[in-house]
């Protein structure tokens, strides 16, 4: 009777900690797509007193992101994931709350605090996911969870939807009614955090080692960091991160700048603003569809790889980028008064490039997340803080050219990273799946 037990307290936290950053996610994600249209009908309601922008907002974000990602683990180490999550989600609701009243000193200092709690957030997850996993469920554990967080696309946005539909300027009332709902769904995810359990296991064949991860826990914060240090030069981790960097570059993207682009097309009428809650749910669908794919296909991707799952996800990113190519203008990340474009602007191509950015993105993630958790099942905790450095620090940069590069030349870095960072995890996939066939548990 034991090993059910044992089962479902496993099963039942990798669902919970998806539900958590659902309603987390449901704020931060939809907050982020809208926030520069918002702080833009904002600079225009308060008269010039307001100066805040969101693309400097978004890449303090990542920049501190990416910097704190380097303390992330210690802290893991001392409070261990679930009070780390629990902290640092208490950061992304304050961020939240700050756009109830736009100031700009409580824009970027919240844009401080929430790039410190998602280092922290981010690594504890990685770590919990891994520690709540084993080679066999690490798969469907990753498909799971994606498909739980990506579902804050899909009611996030919505919500966004039916509160700004028809409007061609955020007014105060709309803002405020946006900004209570989504507190309210940050409140909640905070909360759930509380009620994650201890993995117990009795079986020491199949499980993840719980008494080593146990013993990594309790050591220093020092000898944390030199291990994620020790990551960082190994070959497989500097391949991935080319991966990572691009999943960090088309993150900025989708999340971001395409929303604006849209709400920028002229030719959409009053649509425009409600178009971004439309856009992001698409991303959400596409986001959630690849992630209950990919994880009910756990056990097939451990047989035939991963490297196949990434390739149909880079194919549906290349068709997005042509497509957005010639659909929407090329000034459109700033200039609404450009409305020239190859096409007449058609809001349900603009629609299905959000469902292909999001099937991709999960594609990419999904199998990043497999990946690592199942080469580096004893040093989760500095593997998935590199991974969160690594795009952190490429989004940062991306949300820093994206306030003055045209999309074209967007679309082009996307392409070309996408290349690279495609044939980069099929390299370490085919390393995987070689020394797996040999024996090896791990590289």
């Amino acid at each position: 009777m034991a090993e059910p037990k044992v089962f479902d307290v496993r099963l039942y936290n990798i669902i919970v900690l998806g539900l958590a950053f659902m309603l987390l996610f449901t704020a931060f994600q939809t907050a982020s797509m809208a926030e520069q249209s918002v702080l833009s009908s904002e600079k225009k309601n308060s008269n010039g007193t307001f100066t805040g922008d969101g693309y400097t907002s978004l890449s303090i974000i990542y920049i501190v992101f990416s910097a704190a990602n380097w303390i992330a683990p210690p802290i893991v180490a001392v409070l261990g994931p679930k009070i780390t999550m629990f902290a640092g989600s208490i950061l992304y609701f304050v961020f939240i709350l700050s756009f109830l009243k736009p100031m700009v000193w409580a824009l970027y200092s919240g844009s401080v605090l929430v790039g410190i709690g998602a280092a922290i957030l981010w690594t504890a997850q990685g770590n919990f996911l891994t520690i709540n996993s084993d080679s066999e469920t690490v798969s469907r554990n990753s498909g799971i969870f994606w498909a739980l967080l990506q579902c804050s696309l899909l009611f996030g946005n919505m919500y966004s939807y039916f509160v700004l539909k028809g409007s061609t300027d955020i007014t105060d009332s709309e803002r405020t009614k946006l900004f209570i709902g989504l507190s309210g769904a940050a409140l909640l995810g905070v909360l759930c955090f509380l009620i994650l359990r201890k993995p117990v296991s009795t079986d020491t064949e199949n499980l993840v080692n719980l008494t080593a991860s146990d013993r990594k826990e309790r050591e220093s914060p020092l000898q944390t960091i030199k291990r994620a240090f020790h990551l960082l030069r190994t070959k497989e981790i500097m391949l991935l991160s080319l991966t990572i960097a691009y999943t960090g570059i088309e993150l900025t993207f989708f999340s971001g700048v395409y929303g604006t682009c849209i709400s920028n097309t002229k030719q959409f009428g009053d649509d425009a603003k409600g178009l971004i809650g439309i856009s992001g749910m698409f991303i959400g669908v596409g986001e959630i569809l690849g992630g209950a794919a990919f994880g009910l296909m756990g056990k097939r991707t451990n047989k035939y790889g991963r490297d196949p799952i990434v390739l149909l996800g880079f194919l549906a990113h290349m068709a997005a980028f042509f497509l957005i190519f010639m659909n929407l203008s090329n000034g459109s990340p700033k200039n609404s008064d450009d409305i020239s474009s190859f096409l007449t602007p058609n809001k349900y191509i603009a629609v299905f490039c959000s469902f292909l950015l999001g099937f991709g993105d999960s594609s990419f993630n999904t199998q990043l997340y497999s990946i690592l958790g199942f080469m580096f099942p004893e040093d989760s905790t500095p593997a998935f803080a590199l991974f969160k450095f690594v795009q952190s620090v490429a989004a940062a940069a991306a949300f820093f050219y994206s306030e003055v590069l045209l999309l074209h030349y967007q679309l082009l870095i996307l392409t070309i990273l996408g290349a690279i960072g495609t044939l980069s995890f099929c390299v370490v996939e085919w390393g995987v799946s070689r020394a797996f066939r040999m024996g090896y548990q791990s590289i």
